[in-house]
């Protein structure tokens, strides 16, 4: 077990942990999640898990509240000035937890090192921009530039979190990755990897100090060991509740059950390169109709989902409500596969995670079953997250299942990386991972991040999503529903957020 502490004097001397949340204060709150932190790097992991602890270090020049809305943080103002440029007028008098003022320097500094593949995970946004220039006479006012237009750039600005020049550029990446120094509302007290995350209140907040005195997060990966966690007191908030245990929990009366529509689609994946049989779009209709997805989410799922007929959620700009999914008909999926030549089906290997979405695995082998019955011989390749992943950004998957929202809340930065044609040097199609390509499906994604005025770019990528189903780019299964336990007594509210973050500062006393 590796130990990573960050010495504060005073915080560190404050920060007295408790083992169970019974004996909590109103101030303090112990939270369970499903996934430890990667790394303190604030943009070296675009994972839901390190997002959402980085939310509460650091600061974006954007933030969104609790009901996903774009709000400032770290800048007070932002307009599109032409398709190319985006200007930002920076927050006077905010300090970094060492002391140091936020500035255009940092700034500077924050998005060159978004460029760096070896400590960023957004290298690719980064990327994009062209120069960032401070007005002339005003160095709190900046026009950030990009080299073509990125209609969702400001959307993206929530999970590009600032960091201080002067204190980073000198330290190691090791340092930075172990030691965050940010300007959010809490500070980093204690890193034990794999036990705990202990945050203390920043007490200067700009924002003005949170309610919260103490956070402690604690990983609590395996099922039983989650369900054991809120049954006996040991966190306030179990956040991704174990759908096998819904049931058990909620005959604890001295638990609350939230349940919440999750932003995340769950889908798979097809190459529709020459000689596959994805090649035909009679091919892929007859998948999408071959699957019973009411039958996963009730048994499989225990009812803790919902239909999907798209990967946009309906916050998502872009989500189509006329787009309706395909009615379940295993017998018109063996007429379409005849059709196309398949009338003895076919093999192929179905590949996806065993320990990232809620029951991963269990999706796979149900989905596997349903096309058995229309034909299609399906071989499970299920793989811990980290190899699926890496062979899904090398674009070398047939077949497979992957699950997304799009933390930019719009599906022209989703289907870029999803749908759109493998480009590297353009940096498009690093999640297809079965290098699907469609010519007029780039073309309207290309179209539409010309067009500035909002609500005709939404209509466009409402097009685009229409479009894109039409041809079963990608096949919908559900939407996952997030599930917190929250013990009865805790002395504080909580509202969840769409994007899942745990962001403490919008936590309060009751």
């Amino acid at each position: 077990m590796q130990k990573l502490t960050l010495l504060k004097g005073a915080v560190t001397a404050m920060f007295a942990f408790t083992a169970c949340a019974s004996t909590a204060i109103a101030s303090d709150i112990t939270v369970g999640v499903s996934s430890d932190v990667a790394t303190m790097e604030p943009n070296g992991s675009g994972s839901d898990s390190n997002l959402s602890v980085m939310a509460n270090i650091f600061d974006g020049l954007l933030q969104r509240n609790s009901d996903g809305k774009l709000i400032p943080s770290l800048a007070t103002d932002w307009e599109r000035i032409d398709a190319l440029t985006w200007r930002f007028t920076l927050r006077q008098g905010v300090k970094f937890h060492n002391g140091n003022d936020f500035t255009v320097d940092d700034v500077l500094f924050t998005f060159n090192r978004l460029t760096n593949p070896e400590i960023s995970n957004f290298v690719n946004f980064g990327a994009q921009i062209a120069s960032i220039e401070p007005l002339a006479g005003n160095p709190w006012v900046i026009d950030i530039k990009t080299h073509q237009p990125v209609a969702f750039f400001s959307q993206n600005l929530p999970q590009i979190f600032m960091m201080d020049k002067e204190s980073t550029q000198d330290r190691s990446p090791g340092d930075v990755g172990q030691n965050p120094i940010g300007t959010g509302a809490y500070e980093l007290a204690e890193w034990i990897k794999g036990s705990h995350v202990a945050l203390a209140a920043n007490e200067d907040y700009w924002g003005g100090a949170p309610a919260m005195d103490k956070v402690t997060i604690r990983p609590v990966t395996e099922a039983s060991t989650a369900l054991a966690s809120i049954m006996s007191g040991s966190v306030d908030i179990l956040q991704d509740v174990p759908v096998s245990s819904i049931k058990v929990i909620e005959r604890n009366k001295k638990i609350d059950v939230l349940k919440t529509p999750a932003r995340r689609s769950i889908f798979l994946g097809l190459s529709n390169a020459e000689g596959q049989p994805g090649s035909d779009v009679r091919v892929r209709e007859a998948i999408s109709i071959a699957i019973n997805e009411e039958q996963i989410i009730d048994k499989v799922m225990f009812g803790a989902a919902s239909l999907a007929a798209q990967v946009p959620d309906p916050a998502t700009i872009g989500y189509n409500p006329d787009i309706k999914r395909p009615v379940f008909n295993p017998s018109k999926a063996k007429a379409l596969l005849k059709e196309a030549g398949y009338a003895d089906g076919f093999e192929i290997t179905l590949t996806g995670p065993n320990d990232r979405y809620i029951q991963d695995e269990q999706i796979l082998a149900a989905v596997a079953a349903d096309l058995a019955k229309v034909g299609i011989r399906v071989n499970v390749a299920a793989k811990p997250k980290s190899i699926v992943f890496k062979e899904l950004q090398e674009n070398k998957l047939e077949f497979y299942l992957l699950g997304w929202f799009d933390g930019s809340y719009d599906y022209g930065r989703s289907f870029d990386k999803l749908v759109t044609s493998v480009d590297s040097e353009k940096g498009t199609g690093g999640w297809n991972g079965a290098a699907y390509s469609n010519a007029k499906l780039d073309k309207m994604i290309r179209d539409s991040a010309k067009i500035i005025d909002v609500a005709k770019r939404e209509k466009a990528l409402q097009a685009l999503n229409l479009a894109s189903q039409e041809s079963f780019a990608l096949i919908p299964l559900h939407y996952q529903m997030d599930v917190y336990a929250i013990t009865k007594n805790a002395k504080f509210d909580f509202k969840p957020r769409p994007d899942t973050w745990l962001v403490f500062k919008e936590v309060t006393s009751k």
